[in-house]
């Protein structure tokens, strides 16, 4: 019999939106909200200089101080976006284009194909393939952007919001792998204890043009032990790829001096190979559960999913584990 874990002291904080944990020496806030109203998008999309997801959750953050030290670090829609390619997409960048595009572009001049739909895939493919030198509609817009919303966004430190002056970029060393304070327990997480905090808030969801979706939520979960968090963006593009960014982020309560681990892995694989793992074959429910791509994703060989992954070239293939100290 596993002897029972000490729940240490806590305060617990709600109102309309948002919920709040004291703990040790942390100050947890996060807030969930609606989408986004009209207003406030086009105020977003004015300062970010590229079209909205469907649903954005403007308003929606995580929020993370170590009071002894003001380090705070967030998880914000605002920052998440601005790391979506503006602009022509270059190498690296895991350019997508969607499945029909290229049977489209081998019959763009027949006359019979319908007006509107030549304008939607016109749409699609000037927003995917920056290297078109197709006419375009003046109806269409022209300024290129991601249109998967694919985002490395790890979070971010929110030096702003800190009211000590003298407070700096605090930095992320690669971790000792030969050192286990600088990996994350899984054992630990595992464990039935108490979670006396969670959270799920999402950031943003698109279905893009009927093609896939990308979202990404950010989870929290706050144990007597530890705090853990695990941001996941996780793009489908039917019949061409699946691909996975997940940040987890680990503190032991017990960390002396406190340390903060986060690992940042990226995860691709073509479309029919993640389809070829479905539990049954008539039934593609599975393909639209991020948790379930992971999954697939995660359990591929290295070499397949983050190195080759769907051969777009993306830059946020791999794993990467680093640690930041707080003084």
């Amino acid at each position: 019999m596993e002897a029972a874990v000490a729940v240490p002291q806590h305060q617990l904080f709600e109102s309309t939106n948002s919920r709040s944990i004291a703990i040790f020496d942390w100050f947890i806030t996060a807030s969930t909200n609606p989408i986004s109203n009209a207003e406030h998008c086009d105020a977003l999309q004015s300062a970010l200089g590229i079209p909205l997801p469907e649903m954005t959750f403007g308003n929606n953050f995580l929020t993370l101080e170590h009071r002894p030290s003001s380090w705070k670090y967030s998880f914000s829609t605002k920052d998440a976006l601005k790391i979506v390619k503006n602009g022509q997409l270059v190498d690296g960048d895991g350019g997508v284009k969607v499945g029909y595009a290229d049977k489209w572009l081998e019959s763009r001049h027949a006359p019979s194909l319908d007006l509107s739909l030549q304008l939607k895939l016109t749409h699609i493919l000037i927003r995917t393939d920056p290297s078109s030198q197709l006419p375009l509609p003046k109806t269409v817009p022209t300024k290129p952007y991601d249109w998967t919303y694919t985002t490395t966004y790890p979070g971010h430190q929110d030096i702003e919001a800190s009211t000590d002056s003298s407070i700096s970029e605090t930095s992320w060393v690669p971790a000792d792998d030969e050192n286990p304070s600088n990996g994350i327990p899984m054992a630990e997480l595992t464990r039935p204890d108490p979670i006396l905090f969670y959270a799920e808030i999402p950031l943003f969801e698109d279905e893009l043009h009927d093609n896939g979706s990308s979202t990404l939520i950010v989870r929290i979960r706050v144990m007597p032990s530890c705090i853990f968090i695990l941001s996941r963006f996780t793009l489908r593009v039917d019949n061409v790829l699946f691909r996975t960014y997940d940040t987890r982020m680990y503190h032991s309560f017990a960390s002396k001096p406190p340390l903060i681990v986060r690992e940042r892995s990226g995860w691709e694989a073509p479309y029919e190979r993640v389809k070829r793992q479905l539990p049954r074959r008539d039934d593609l429910t599975p393909l639209t559960d991020p948790t379930f791509i992971a999954k697939i994703l995660t359990e591929m060989p290295s070499q397949a999913s983050q190195k080759e992954g769907a051969k777009t070239g993306w830059r946020g293939l791999g794993t990467t584990r680093e640690i930041a100290v707080l003084g």
